[in-house]
């Protein structure tokens, strides 16, 4: 079972590190997970801003390969993949939950996940030594070879993944104590570590990829992600002793204590968790995710990328892809200080609350992408302001909903279940990256006209996209009462 995992050794070295810490009294060993997860990040993103725009290029024609060669698939069969990949890539850290709960502790299987991440991304940039057929979609029966090498580079990310991703933000919990205020600040910042990583991929990985050459992007992936592990394996033991520990590690005593049944306060908050991850987290990241398929698609055909005019190329449409981690660093320290000076005035909004605002500022945010598809429809093109509008203002919404939720499955989820809770939590996210693939397969059907929502075409789509989340963040605002009696003074 998961408990601190620290010995009073272990404290005492920690204790200046708590209280002493650099950076508005944060921490020494948040600095260490946030340099770490944002090289993880940048791996992942700048493959995900890579994935579907490389599905759907073109393989060539009679003239022979492409300049720069992809899969040359279906919008509606690359948008599968890219939720059936997303989805696996959060359905593994429950099993990654398990096992570092059980066996391998948080600081072990990082660093086993952390490894295995590169390799993936290595094999997807070998994709490049297999030879495809110009003008043929890439399949089983024309380039075998190329296919095969992909599938099992995103099977070592998917598999990598479910190590890592649950770990490290369990250590982040591990740094504070139970009753620590600074906790919700500092995941806020630790989300900006991610969101750093998020922003760098699609302007190093995506420039290499759209313009160089796709195994170029991939490659830099890799690179980000083998950064990342190096620092790490670096540090840990300097500011991260005792943090993470393996289970046969931890105190005798602790371990010959029995794992005591749920009480039903401990119940009550456990349920809190599940309605809020499986309705308002589902629902805000199916809309969410579409920035990797739909929304890179429109900003790929749809959106003016000259700027006007002003630039004599278009930039890489992956360069949108930044948009939304530049607004969380611009944007989450001023919500950080917003929770803190709230919370001493005793006006903080409740974690249910925060939920509600999430989904209504995502609503709100694709009102912009319904005005772009209306101006796209004609067979014109975009503004650039319209997705930039969009990202900008879901990302409010994000900063209200993500960092948030961390924080409350560490708080709220018993201590020897809380990395399984995470691996719950970030089940989730896979639920919602499937639906979110779906979903915007769906965009392809509403595009040719053969559904209508309300207005026709991907316009209709977009629509859609306000009025679900809205309407969901009205009926948790319903249930938000109920939600804070069973949270028990857990605010």
């Amino acid at each position: 079972m998961l408990r601190s995992r620290r010995s009073p050794a272990a404290d005492d070295k920690l204790a200046p590190a708590r209280h002493k810490g650099a950076g508005v009294n944060q921490p020494r060993g948040l600095w260490v997970l946030f340099i770490t997860e944002m090289w993880e990040r940048f791996s992942y993103y700048g493959m995900r801003a890579l994935l579907v725009l490389y599905l759907i290029s073109a393989t060539g024609g009679p003239d022979g390969l492409a300049a720069n060669p992809g899969f040359g698939w279906a919008e509606e069969d690359a948008y599968r993949l890219y939720g059936l990949y997303t989805w696996a890539v959060y359905l593994t850290p429950i099993l990654g939950g398990l096992l570092a709960d059980r066996l391998l502790g948080t600081h072990r299987s990082l660093i086993v996940g952390g490894w295995i991440i590169a390799a993936g991304h290595i094999t997807l940039a070998a994709t490049e030594l297999f030879a495809i057929t110009p003008g043929v979609p890439v399949g089983l029966d024309t380039s075998p070879g190329a296919l095969v090498c992909f599938m099992a580079g995103l099977g070592l990310i998917v598999v990598g993944t479910g190590f890592f991703k649950p770990c490290v933000s369990v250590m982040v919990g591990q740094l504070y104590q139970a009753d620590d205020p600074r906790r919700d600040a500092g995941f806020t910042i630790f989300y900006m570590g991610i969101n750093l990583g998020a922003f760098l991929a699609p302007l190093v990985a995506g420039t290499l990829g759209e313009t160089v050459g796709w195994h170029w992007g991939f490659g830099a992936a890799a690179v980000g992600m083998i950064l990342g592990i190096l620092i790490y394996q670096y540090l840990h033991p300097r500011y991260l002793a005792g943090i993470g520990l393996a289970p046969e590690r931890r105190n005798a005593a602790a371990d010959q204590r029995p794992v005591l049944p749920l009480s039903s306060v401990e119940w009550r908050r456990v349920l809190v968790i599940l309605i809020l991850a499986f309705f308002g987290n589902v629902a805000f990241w199916t809309a969410f995710e579409q920035a990797g398929s739909s929304m890179n698609v429109f900003a790929a055909q749809s959106t003016d990328r000259t700027l006007w005019g002003l630039l004599a190329e278009p930039f890489p449409a992956t360069w949108y892809q930044s948009a939304n981690p530049l607004a969380i660093i611009t944007f989450a320290p001023v919500f950080a200080w917003l929770w803190v000076v709230l919370g001493r005035r005793g006006l903080e909004p409740s974690t249910p609350i925060k939920f509600c605002l999430g989904l209504w500022l995502l609503g709100l945010a694709f009102i912009a992408m319904v005005a772009g598809s209306l101006q796209a429809r004609s067979g014109g093109l975009a503004g650039a302001h319209w997705l930039l509008i969009t990202y900008v203002v879901y990302t409010w919404g994000e900063l209200c909903l993500s960092p948030v939720g961390l924080s409350m499955v560490t708080k709220l989820a018993p201590a020897h279940l809380q990395s399984l809770m995470m691996g719950v939590w970030f089940f989730t996210f896979s639920l919602a990256n499937l639906l979110a693939g779906e979903v915007a397969r769906f965009s392809v059907v509403l595009e040719r006209g053969d559904v209508t929502f309300l207005v026709p075409g991907l316009a209709g789509f977009y629509l859609m996209l306000v009025v679900v989340p809205i309407a969901i963040g009205l009926a948790l605002l319903v249930l938000t009462p109920l939600l804070k009696r069973w949270m028990h003074g857990v605010h």
